[in-house]
Formats: structure tokens, sequence, C-alpha cells
């Protein structure tokens, strides 16, 4: 089925949420009816985002903070330091309930969700902007088998897609391997570099015993010494040891058979037809409230079961399982945490074409010292690797929109390599080469080719797919019925913003 959408056109001077400005934020939006996700794919890549079935673009030279497209390069992803401490921190809890003290304020951000989609969900939920779905799906359906295309019936209680695919168990805590390698502890932050690294005193009297042994018999002995039962990753490889662990190494890391904790990750389909989606909604409602209420002190009034299926399990895109596709299929998920046997954290993701895009995160505030953000993100991204294995084209993790002037927004920018999106020219540029400008002006033209254009720009908006009293048309033949003209400015700005290919491939509806 194609891509059935309807402009809602600009909105501007709403309150931003991450500065005091009287000018407020700007964006165009449109309420998607259904959408492929090979059409979002080409529409995340000329800056637009999706919450719930709102789609919308921020107009980057008039909104007061620019929320400029971040993507990462999974396939080069090499975990920082600080990355590195979140995993481990979850392999001691998981392996010891080891909890950590004190507080973790010198992690990033502890959450991935992005909060410029929150307060646009509740801008769409506040102002008046409706959209006739209901009697649009029956139009489009009727117009659609006329043409002899098959199409799904849609009840508006109930989410356009479905799938046979039954929730994949990914990641349960399980190593990938059974080698557990030792590494000696580093210094902590801000501890003094010019000395060796604090170490354990048990570390300590093994590294005295090893060297005493080997004084007295440099091989027998040290044979004996492992054969007690001293694990032999004391005593690593020396063509191993200076190779950094993999972020999937970091992640599965053996555990004992005796650990404290088991973590599980599945990957459910948003679809209430999803026998796994259903018995897990009541409990990743409750998890939902309770985050908001805690993390974002909105009102439990107005976290309802409307505004919940709303916002995150209502999503206008298509399943598609292609064969050379993943074989999760495309569309919307929710990746859910379980630990011991309940839901502390749901990654909200889309599947698309060339990436997996991060919607939003919510998560239990008892398990916050785990700095789930972070490690939801890192599962993310080893997630995207995965799914690359197969469907090779499928190698990027988009992170949603990075606000350089917002400074609790710009830890998306400590996941590199990354790139944003040129506002104008829609291409990707290393985030390095975009931060000297951005310390300058707020709004930037990330390309420095100054005759570079948008190669996607709207150059024929007369092949527009217009779809108007119940049947489909080009634009040029819909505009002769028209005598108003803000309708086709309207008409204009939208092609200007989806490009070329989407405004011959989607259906705008007019009414």
């Amino acid at each position: 089925m194609a891509s059935v959408v309807e402009y809602k056109g600009l909105r501007a001077g709403y309150h931003c949420g991450y500065c005091d400005s009287k000018e407020g934020k700007a964006s165009c939006g449109m309420w998607a009816h259904s959408m492929t996700v090979q059409d979002y794919q080409d529409l995340i890549d000329r800056g637009w985002r999706r919450s719930g079935k709102y789609v919308y673009k921020p107009v980057m030279n008039q909104t007061c903070c620019p929320q400029y497209t971040i993507r990462c390069r999974p396939l080069q992803f090499q975990p920082s330091k600080s990355h590195k401490k979140v995993l481990k921190k979850m392999l001691k809890f998981l392996a010891q309930g080891e909890v950590p003290k004190g507080s973790c304020e010198d992690e990033p951000m502890d959450s991935t969700m992005d909060d410029a989609v929150a307060g646009d969900f509740a801008l769409i939920n506040k102002l008046d902007i409706q959209c006739d779905l209901k009697t649009l799906s029956d139009d489009v359906k009727e117009s659609l088998e006329s043409e002899g295309k098959n199409s799904k019936k849609e009840e508006p209680q109930e989410l356009l897609q479905s799938q046979d695919f039954v929730g994949e168990k990914l990641g349960s805590g399980e190593p990938s391997h059974s080698v557990k390698v030792h590494t000696v502890p580093k210094p902590g932050k801000g501890a003094d570099l010019s000395k060796p690294p604090c170490r354990k005193a048990k570390e300590i009297r093994k590294e005295r015993k090893r060297l005493k042994l080997m004084q007295q018999n440099p091989a027998g002995e040290l044979e004996g010494f492992q054969a007690q039962g001293h694990p032999s990753s004391l005593f690593p490889p020396k063509a191993k040891s200076n190779q950094p662990k993999s972020l999937e190494d970091l992640i599965f890391e053996s555990l004992p058979e005796n650990a404290s904790h088991k973590l599980e990750v599945r990957l459910v389909p948003v679809s209430f037809e999803d026998p796994e989606f259903k018995s897990s909604f009541s409990q990743s409602f409750s998890l939902y409230v309770k985050y908001q209420v805690a993390i974002h002190q909105d009102p439990p009034d107005e976290c309802g079961k409307t505004e919940f299926t709303r916002f995150l399990c209502s999503s206008p895109l298509e399943a598609e399982t292609p064969p050379n596709g993943p074989d999760c299929g495309y569309g919307s998920f929710h990746q859910q945490y379980w630990l011991d046997g309940k839901i502390i954290a749901v990654g909200v993701i889309d599947i698309l074409p060339n990436c997996v895009s991060s919607v939003y995160l919510y998560y239990d505030p008892d398990y916050s010292f785990l700095s789930l953000g972070v490690y939801s993100a890192l599962r993310e991204i080893a997630f995207t690797r995965q799914l690359h294995e197969k469907t090779s084209q499928l190698s990027y993790y988009y992170m949603g929109f990075y606000i350089h002037s917002c400074p609790k927004m710009k830890y998306k920018g400590q996941y590199r390599p990354s790139d944003l999106l040129c506002p104008e020219t829609y291409v990707w540029v290393p985030i390095e080469q975009c931060l000297p400008s951005l310390e300058n002006s707020k709004y930037c033209r990330f390309n420095q080719d100054p005759e570079a254009v948008d190669e996607d720009r709207s150059t024929e908006p007369d092949r527009l797919q217009v779809f108007h009293k119940r049947a489909i048309m080009p634009y040029g033949v819909y505009k002769k019925q028209q005598k108003d003209p803000s309708e086709e400015a309207a008409v204009l700005q939208y092609a200007s913003l989806v490009g070329q290919k989407c405004s011959e491939r989607m259906l705008l509806f007019r009414n």
C-alpha cells in the first residue's frame, strides 16, 4: 500500500523546552495514515522525524534551537571509556548484584530518548491539529482496490502494521564466547595519570605469587600454578594483550552460573495482533507512567493509555518482510529489557532499509544507577551491527536530533564516528567538521561547497501524487480544479520539504 499523508503546514512560536527564547520552535508537520519504510527512510534523510503517526520537520533557520538529524556509524564504532564503564557496571550488577555507590553525575545523559519528540507530541495533543484518518482509511482502501491494488483494512483503534513475527530473543546476557579476559584496572576519573593505576590487594598477592614461582621455575611451576585452579586469564597471550575488546565482547561477556541477575532483551513488533506485545502491554504502560512522572515530572492524568498508545504504540510504518531484509523484518518495534522476569526499560525503535532509528526510551527510575539510557544506546548500536550481517545496506544508527545549543542534548555527539545532516543540501557531514561552525552560529549549512544544491529538490511539482475525492491524480490535474491560491502554496511547500522522489510515491490527501 502506498504512503498516505495529510499535510498540516507550519506551526511556529510554541514553547521549546531547551531555552527561554521568545521566538519558540517552528516546524512543519503532516499526519501519516500509512507509510512505507522506504518513504520514511527517505524522509528522515531530509530531516523529518515521527512522533506516533505525526511526522514533522523543524524549520531550521526559524526555530530557536535548531535540531540536526544525527546518525552513528556502527561498523566503525568503538566504545569510549565512559561507555565501557557503563557496560562493566551492568556486568557487575548482573554477576554479583553490585550496586554502584554514589551518584552517576559523571556519566553521559542517562536517556537517549529525545525530549524534542516528547515536546512536539505534547504540542500535537494540545493544538487543534486534526486529521481525517478514519474516513480517509475507507476512501484510500476503496480507491486503491478500484485500481486493482491490495490494501489492508484499518480499524481506527488498532495499529496499522501486523506481523506473524514472534518477538526475537536477543542477547540474554549470555556470552558469545566462553573466554573471560582479565584486564588490569584503569585509574578512576580525576586520578593522577602519572602514577600506576590502583589495584586490588587480591590481584597484587596473585601477581607476587606468580613472579615468585616464575623465579623458582619459569616453566614447570607456572604450569602447576595454573593447574591448581588459578584462572589462566591471569596469563593472557601477549599477542592479544593490546587488542581492545569489541562492543560485543563487552556486552556479552560471560557470567558465572550463579549470577545474581538475568537480563534478557526481547524485540517485539508494535502490533496488538502480536501476542507478546499484547501480553506485555499493561506492564510496559505502567513503566511508562512511572518514568514520565519521576523523570519528566508529568502529571499522572497526562500519562493515560490513550497518550501512551498514540505516542509509542501507534506507528504509520507498514511492516515488511522482504527476503533480502533482516529476519525480524522492517517496521516499528519495542526492544524490551527484562530483568529477572520484569521489564525495566523499553527502547522504541524503527527498523528501516538503511538504519535502526531510535524513537524513544523509557525505563524504571529505580534502576537509574545502571545508566540505562547509555546502555540501551550501546545495545542498539550492537543490534544494528547484527542486522548488517544479513542486510548489508542496513549500516547506520539514527539517534534523532542533535541540539548543539542545548548542553544536555549534546551527549549524542559522544557516539563516534557520527554525522550530521546538512539542512540545505541533505548530505551527511562528519560531526567533527560541523562543531567549529556550530560554536559560532546555532544554524549552519554544513556542506562547504557553495555550488551544491539539494539533489532531490522538487523540480516537477505537477508529478506530485494527490488523493482527492477518492481518486488519485497528478498535481498537474488537481490544480486545474482549484481556485484557492493558498492551496497551491501549501502543496508546493509540502513538495519542497519531502523532495521529488517522495512526492511522486506518497499520496497527498487533500480535503
